[in-house]
């Protein structure tokens, strides 16, 4: 990695909404590669159920998402440069919540409010990238998960078909699977485009 890259990289500002199975995880592999700065936005608190694919422990059950995630990131890396919303997201707070974004991951469970977040960055947050999921219900066929370039400004992760349902359920592995996805092309972007992003005055 040059210095000129290494720099850059490290001064991007990540949005990831939502911070259940694929979120929580995403967070934690963009840590892991110390990743400019993470805003963190979610509203919810933890449960025992949450457990099976989420990236918290059992004696943070009821803490809030955002306090549990910002604890256990800092663990990793004590420098971490993270912020953290507990809010629910809406088409009105999303572009405050994440002015400073030059992509964001979201990271919802329900289809609604996947569409909600895609539609509100892709038409109201002008140059701003969107890394989305969808189709990750179930176990195995782990091959069947892809990263998709769908335009300049959205990138979709997943089958594209596998919906929760009775005996296909949200699990570790597939939802695991598509988070590092999600994390693996936001590095792409990061580390291929930043000359873009650069011209354009984002970073």
């Amino acid at each position: 990695m040059t210095p000129h890259v290494s720099y850059e990289f490290k001064n991007a500002v990540i949005g990831i909404a939502g911070l259940g199975g694929l979120g929580s995880n995403v967070a934690v592999a963009l840590t892991r590669m110390k990743a400019g700065k993470l805003i963190l936005a979610d509203f919810d608190l933890i449960e025992e159920s949450n457990l099976n694919r989420q990236n918290y422990f059992a004696d943070q059950i009821g803490q809030h998402k955002v306090d549990a995630s910002l604890e256990n990131l800092r663990r990793i890396n004590p420098q971490a440069n993270l912020e953290g919303h507990k809010v629910r997201l809406t088409p009105e707070k999303i572009p405050s919540v994440f002015r400073e974004a030059h992509i964001i991951a979201e990271c919802f469970d329900r289809a609604d409010q996947k569409q909600m977040l895609v539609e509100t960055v892709l038409s109201r947050m002008e140059h701003v990238i969107v890394v989305t999921a969808t189709g990750l219900a179930g176990y195995g066929r782990s091959n069947e998960i892809v990263t998709r370039r769908l335009s300049k400004r959205l990138i979709v992760v997943g089958d594209g078909v596998s919906g929760t349902g009775p005996g296909i359920p949200l699990i570790a592995p597939r939802v695991g699977v598509a988070a590092y996805h999600q994390a693996n092309a936001i590095a792409e972007v990061l580390f291929e485009e930043l000359h873009t992003l650069v011209q354009r005055g984002n970073l």
